[in-house]
């Protein structure tokens, strides 16, 4: 037992033992601490011991020959208190740049599996680069007692992807603790209120955002967003509202139990796929001093493969580095109770060490079957910075989610009137089976979205038809430029009336699609207001009103907000939108693809008006049927449509059409029924509708 294990040596003043190998880190044991790290070609591992903030170590600990077995160093040193020491490593070995070999036993080298990183603690501000990383020791004790985690199938998923700190760092979010968890937190009752049932968070493992720190016209301008990983086990302590040494992670714990509490599942953008270590030029601080030839993929001449445009490549597929990415998502499984990881760029999860796509990638495939992430959604951004580009095709295994962009660039198209994409919306309503048969991917592959942090902002999308990236301080070059977005007949503001109701319609139109989609779906925080950035497509570095939301701005959208929240509600009201559970009574199929007329698919290249109806008996009550229509009109002109005839008892009743006055958009209330099944659907406009038994 750990309480009876005694000294065994004593190493320049500390008592010392051989510690446990299969623990990584630091961990607390009875008298000390346990220190556990591994490098395959290292020679000698010297633990370093610094007082808080100091620059120097005050105790230089090397790991005997004796307390190494195999490639890894392990030892407890006796009568440390864990809130009076920070801990690094000095790491000596072979130099060899050509083969990636690049030891330098003179540089403090960060533990990959530190629980909490020192100098990250205050937002913008900017290492000492003599002081470089270090790590603190974490107690992991809070008491999650009998907690009773949700679970929402995926297809039910509605994802609020949101930034921790431009969540609530501008002061109209009104909360006591802005760009903090804790502000998430004071945030809940409006999230239970719009109604979601996910958050994603961007980035929260602790990021350099000093990394790229630069002034452009007298603006600071930062590594925002935070893909730019320093430590993968360690959240954000910057996005702390108290900062408790050596319980980091607590305020994190808390909002992660909140938001469960009152139903909302947590997932988390994770980035595997390089570090903040950049390229030869980058940084030195973790493991580029453990194994660089074998944590990154290197070029036969010891140079970075950069498929991530950021410097470097996680070697994903090397055993070694493909334990570590495991053994990170079941810490945070484990001990932060995550249901979910979205993985940005992750077709660089599936390339082999020299660079080339696998056709079942190791990884993946481990993490598919791992039993600790059996119930974990796990979520692929299935594209790289390489030109690997897998919507579709991205190994599953049965397990595995994309983020849908065909879904994207499709409805955004067929939305603002762009022709010959009928047959494309109406797979992308349908759940994209075109893409993700189901035999194959089963029932929920697709996750959904028409606006996500990279790109346009929902209001954006309808005000700017090119990018305004000026501010970010590279001559507009940045961003995408393929868009798809529409500026409504003026670029960016206007006090043009018709223009901004028509920007509203447009706004309306794409989240009532969404929500009338099968898949997952997501949207950016603030849609739901008309947040704006201005026309800024790729605000990564914007620490500002650029990126943090204007939350004034829901008093002045009131009518958007209200919508929004009606349309999640529909979604979860009828269940056979997501996926029908039981076969309808009538004959109707679970979906069904119509055009202005009902059950004809002669769709052409100018056909803009389609339609779906999905049916299956009512989860309530398996003798009644429930029956939904979803009506898109992208023509900029009134078309007349006819809608399917119902089983004898039933009749249409109309729920929304935006092509109604902005306060009569929801009709539910008004108790229209479609008795001879023709409705004169206005320009660009959209309409659901729902068969109700009348007798």
């Amino acid at each position: 037992m750990l309480r009876d294990l005694k000294p065994t040596d004593r190493i320049n003043g500390f008592d010392v033992r051989p510690g446990h190998y299969t623990i990584n880190g630091a961990t607390p044991v009875r008298g000390g601490v346990n220190f556990t790290v591994s490098s395959f070609y290292a020679t000698s591992v010297t633990l370093l011991l610094f007082k808080t903030r100091a620059k120097e170590p005050y105790a230089r600990i090397p790991f005997p020959d004796s307390f190494r077995v195999g490639k890894t160093y392990s030892m407890i040193v006796f009568g440390l208190e864990i809130d009076k020491f920070e801990y690094a490593y000095a790491i000596d070995g072979p130099y060899d740049k050509d083969k990636g070999l690049i030891f330098d036993k003179t540089k403090y080298v960060l533990d990959p599996y530190a629980k909490a990183v020192t100098g990250q603690s205050n937002w913008g501000e900017k290492q000492d680069d003599s002081c470089v990383y270090k790590a603190r020791v974490v107690f992991n004790d809070y008491d999650w007692g009998n907690f009773s985690m949700p679970s929402h199938p995926l297809e039910e998923l509605i994802i609020y992807e949101l930034h921790v700190r431009g969540f609530t760092k501008d002061k109209s979010s009104g909360v006591e603790n802005p760009g903090t968890y804790a502000g998430i937190r004071e945030k809940i009752p409006y999230l239970k209120e719009l109604g979601i049932n996910a958050v994603e968070l961007m980035p929260i493992f602790e990021f350099d955002e000093m990394g790229s720190y630069r002034k452009f016209n007298g603006e600071q301008l930062y590594d925002y967003w935070g893909y730019n990983t320093a430590c993968f086990f360690a959240p954000n302590t910057s996005y702390e509202a108290d900062h408790e040494h050596n319980r980091e992670g607590t305020e994190l714990k808390q909002l992660i139990r909140e938001l469960k509490e009152n139903g909302i599942e947590v997932i988390l953008d994770v980035v595997f796929n390089h570090t903040a270590e950049g390229n030869e030029d980058g940084p030195f601080f973790s493991f580029k001093g453990l194994d660089n030839n074998i944590y990154y993929m290197l070029t036969p001449d010891g140079k970075y493969y950069n498929f991530s445009g950021c410097g470097n490549v996680l070697n994903c597929n090397h055993p070694i580095v493909r334990d570590f990415i495991k053994n990170c998502l079941r810490y945070w499984v484990t001990e932060y109770k995550i249901d979910g990881f979205r993985f940005d760029l992750a077709s660089i999860l599936g390339r082999n060490e020299d660079g080339s796509p696998m056709d079942q990638p190791p990884l993946l495939k481990s993490l598919a079957f791992d039993p600790i992430l059996g119930n974990v959604k796990l979520i692929a951004e299935a594209w790289d910075a390489g030109g690997l580009y897998q919507v579709g095709s991205f190994p599953s295994w049965n397990r595995w989610a994309e983020w849908n962009g065909k879904y994207r660039d499709d409805m955004r198209r067929f939305l603002k009137g762009d022709s010959n994409l009928a047959w494309a919306a109406a797979h992308r309503l349908t759940g994209s089976k075109d893409l993700y048969n189901p035999v194959h991917r089963g029932q929920n592959a697709s996750v959904n979205f028409l606006t996500c942090h990279d790109g346009f902002t929902l209001y954006d999308l309808y005000s700017y038809n090119e990018k305004h990236n000026f501010k970010n301080g590279w001559n507009n070059t940045d961003g995408a430029n393929d868009n798809n977005s529409w500026n409504c007949g003026f670029e960016g503001e206007t006090t043009d009336g018709n223009i901004n109701a028509l920007r509203i319609k447009m706004i309306k139109n794409a989240f009532a699609t969404l929500m009338c989609s099968r898949g997952a779906a997501l949207f950016l925080a603030g849609d739901e207001f008309c947040n704006t950035q201005f026309g800024n497509n790729n605000p990564y570095c914007q620490d500002n009103i650029i990126s943090w939301l204007d939350w004034s701005r829901k008093e002045k959208y009131k009518d958007v907000f209200e919508f929004f929240k009606y349309m999640i509600a529909f979604r979860k009201r009828f269940h056979v939108i997501t996926r029908n559970r039981q076969e309808a009574t009538c004959s109707f199929p679970s979906e069904s693809i119509h055009s202005e007329i009902p059950w004809n698919t002669d769709f052409n290249v100018n056909t803009r008006m389609i339609a779906v109806m999905y049916a299956g008996a009512s989860d309530k009550n398996p003798s009644l049927d429930e029956i939904v229509y979803f009506g898109v009109n992208a023509y900029w002109g009134t078309v007349n449509v006819e809608l399917p005839a119902l089983p004898t008892g039933y009749a249409w009743k109309l729920y929304i059409d935006t092509g109604r006055n902005s306060n009569e958009v929801i009709t539910e209330h008004l108790n229209i029924f479609l008795h001879d099944r023709h409705y004169a659907m206005q320009g660009r406009s959209v309409i659901a509708a729902v068969a109700e038994k009348i007798y």
